[in-house]
């Protein structure tokens, strides 16, 4: 059996704490794991709302943070430990889109700066004429062409085409995962779907995975092929992403998911919602379920471990919930 092409086990990664500061820890990231296999490629969404984790792990993967825990490993190899041959090779391997098309550019220099700077950071032609053409085949893939934007300051460019060239730029060096992080929020609904159609095409016909980083469940349900759902640091909810959504099992992605608007000017919004204070969950590794402040279904047990993933349907749904616990207990009663 072949290596996956992205194992992450365990990872957790705590900011603060330290000597000057022990008691001001959180935990961006608890326990995590994930495996990408190598084939079929595959989309997978890390969902959650703002302070869930998702971009604390987008930065792990792409080497940005390191982890306090765990491992990331990038066909078989521990991307902590690549020597300098092989962290350039992973780089290349694991590219990057961002949120915020109009600051991941400089605005100093002119589009094709862009293409030929990655061009010859990795050595990808040996002349110019090749080189053209390996940037023309990438804005083909997102629908632009080099005439036409080339040329231009990132200024030029509207938002949707600086998201597009962005795309492109990361298609350019034929990495084997793009991580996407929240990359059509800034773009309007019809840009936003010739994007998400862009990423299907790069998967189905390029075997390029995506880990796709969101807080919008529509757009993960239209195009993603397993679902990890966070709540504040630890996974809540995970599996088949139909599945997932039709069908959410952890009181909190019920309540996410329920709070999804429905079209229909007859049913109102409830007016106030006053929410406790979770953030004191946050500061310990031990202190059980964090969503146990709002949970209508909370046991005692709850407060004394987070609750570990329990399988719902075989392995391809999963909740981190005792109330899919079907072995016996201490008798630990409610307290709802």
């Amino acid at each position: 059996m072949s290596e996956p092409l992205l194992d992450i086990s365990h990872a957790t990664k705590i900011y603060g704490g330290g000597f000057f500061h022990s008691s001001h820890q959180v935990i961006a990231l608890q326990d995590f794991n994930l495996t990408i296999p190598e084939k079929p490629a595959k989309v997978t969404t890390i969902a959650g709302e703002s302070g869930s984790g998702k971009t604390t792990l987008a930065n792990a993967v792409l080497g940005f943070v390191r982890l306090t825990s765990g491992q990331i490993r990038f066909r078989g190899h521990d991307i902590s430990q690549l020597n300098r041959q092989q962290a350039l090779e992973y780089r290349r391997q694991v590219q990057a889109i961002f949120q915020d098309p109009y600051a991941v550019y400089n605005p100093f220099y002119r589009v094709k700066h862009i293409f030929d700077l990655v061009i010859r950071n990795f050595k990808l032609a040996e002349n110019k004429r090749e080189a053209r053409e390996m940037i023309e085949d990438a804005l083909q893939v997102v629908g632009m062409r080099g005439g036409e934007i080339l040329e231009k300051y990132p200024h030029q460019l509207s938002g949707g085409q600086r998201q597009r060239m962005m795309v492109a730029r990361a298609y350019l060096v034929k990495p084997s995962l793009i991580v996407a992080d929240e990359p059509v929020s800034m773009v309007d609904a019809s840009l936003r779907a010739m994007i998400l159609d862009i990423m299907l095409r790069l998967r189905d016909e390029h075997n390029i995975s995506f880990l796709y980083i969101t807080h919008d469940l529509s757009t993960a349900y239209q195009v993603c092929d397993q679902i990890v759902l966070l709540y504040q640091g630890i996974v809540a909810e995970k599996g088949d992403t139909v599945k997932v959504i039709e069908n959410p099992k952890h009181p909190y992605v019920q309540a996410l998911i329920d709070s999804i608007p429905v079209p229909d000017p007859t049913q109102k919004w409830s007016e106030d919602i006053v929410l406790p204070d979770e953030e004191e969950l946050r500061i310990r590794i031990d202190s059980g379920c964090r969503f146990y402040p709002r949970c209508p279904y909370r046991m005692d047990r709850c407060l004394v471990k987070q609750p570990p993933l329990y399988h719902i349907d075989g392995v391809a749904h999963q909740a981190a919930c005792y109330l899919y616990d079907d072995k016996p207990h201490d008798g630990s009663s409610s307290s709802a």
